[in-house]
């Protein structure tokens, strides 16, 4: 899982770069401030949660007893990522609404990320 979510969490990263770069260059006259705005939402939240899959495989890799909720946190900040900052992408590129509707089901996700997190934190010795 280690080497998943280290290379995961890269992948990710480097691509939340790219789409802010994206954004402020390609899409600065094509969007309305609104969508441009919920585009660089969406490259904010795959950063942070792109480097808290990363925190995650360290953490592993410095664990002889992997606590599950680790790994549930890793998978889950994978699942939230690709459907929170991928519907808000998806929204701002086509103008289709119900897609913001989406988002928080990937919110969802990375908060469980986090309490999965928090549950592992906690039961380190």
């Amino acid at each position: 899982m280690v080497k998943i979510f280290l290379f995961i969490g890269s992948i990710l990263a480097g691509l939340s770069v790219a789409g802010g770069a994206f954004a402020s260059h390609a899409l600065k006259d094509r969007l309305s401030d609104r969508f441009l705005e919920i585009f660089e939402t969406g490259t904010k939240y795959q950063m942070y949660h792109a480097l808290a899959l990363i925190l995650v495989a360290l953490l592993l890799n410095s664990q002889e007893n992997t606590p599950i909720t680790m790994v549930g946190a890793g998978y889950a900040f994978i699942i939230g990522i690709l459907i929170f900052s991928g519907s808000l992408y998806a929204l701002s590129l086509t103008g289709i609404k119900w897609l913001g509707a989406i988002a928080p089901i990937g919110g969802a996700a990375l908060i469980i990320g986090w309490l999965s997190l928090a549950i592992a934190a906690w039961g380190i010795k």
